[in-house]
């Protein structure tokens, strides 16, 4: 968990930007993400090594891979807290590579962002971890950010818990929380790195149906990360599999299925 004064450092809702609420989803008539021939290497490993992807608006696309294939790296990239080595990233039709930090800031806030690990604030109460980004980019009086949080809050099921410390719900629930301060903002992309990471199965079914259902009701453009084939197969669109820095193949989990590629079959009959 973290603290307050280090949000500058973690993600879209908690960036050094300033400014009202970001667009609901599906914001223009392209599409929401362009990745073109993009390349990341750490010393000499090649992680990404010309990705090239597209997410419509209003589409979920899930990428899966082996633990270590870049998959949270490419999350990385299109948030801004990574610089690809060369390549393309559009955004709502705006290339991001070459911006400055408070211009990537501006963009940040038209996307939310939930971490593994969810990364509510330990010392701020389920109510002020939602209502943070509210209250440092949005012009909604106090009155107004409390009636948000309610309604963000209730959105995911957690409308009892408001009062309640982070340290004092499940991991389950500290990713309903997280879920719902993604969206304070009204982005129109969502990036979910591991949703269901350490969760029992029968609480990963609850993540994938509130996923479901919140895709279903702010028709936001959604890339998540995970290596859990039930979880992709619930809830995205569309499949993309990393390996060896490069998208092996893409299309609908029947497709990844038929594949008679071998890498594929074989991820497809376990979990990476």
């Amino acid at each position: 968990m973290m603290q307050p004064e280090q949000a500058v450092l973690v993600g879209p809702e908690e960036s050094a930007a300033s400014g009202a609420l970001g667009s609901s989803g599906g914001e223009g008539a392209g599409p929401a993400v362009v990745l073109r021939g993009l390349h990341k290497s750490f010393g000499s490993q090649i992680v990404l090594d010309g990705i090239d992807l597209t997410v419509k608006s209003g589409e979920t696309l899930a990428m899966l891979g082996r633990s270590g294939t870049g998959k949270s790296v490419l999350l990385k990239l299109i948030i801004g807290l990574q610089k690809p080595d060369s390549g393309s990233i559009l955004v709502q039709g705006q290339e991001i590579t070459s911006l400055d930090l408070q211009a990537m800031n501006e963009i940040r806030i038209k996307m939310g962002f939930l971490f593994q690990n969810a990364a509510l604030y330990d010392s701020l109460s389920v109510e002020q971890n939602v209502a943070f980004p509210l209250k440092r980019h949005s012009k909604m009086t106090k009155s107004e950010r409390g009636d948000r949080v309610k309604e963000l809050l209730a959105s995911v099921g957690m409308e009892g818990d408001l009062k309640k410390m982070p340290s004092d719900i499940s991991g389950g629930m500290q990713k309903r929380v997280g879920l719902a301060r993604a969206l304070a903002l009204k982005p129109g992309i969502l990036l979910l790195d591991e949703p269901t990471a350490g969760l029992d199965p029968i609480t990963s079914a609850e993540i994938d149906e509130l996923i479901l259902k919140l895709q279903e009701k702010n028709h936001m453009a959604s890339v998540v990360v995970t290596h859990d084939l039930q979880s992709a197969k619930t809830i995205a669109d569309r499949i993309a599999l990393l390996h060896e820095g490069s998208v092996i193949i893409e299309g609908s989990y029947e497709a990844l299925e038929k594949s008679e590629n071998k890498f594929v079959s074989e991820f497809m009959k376990r979990d990476s």
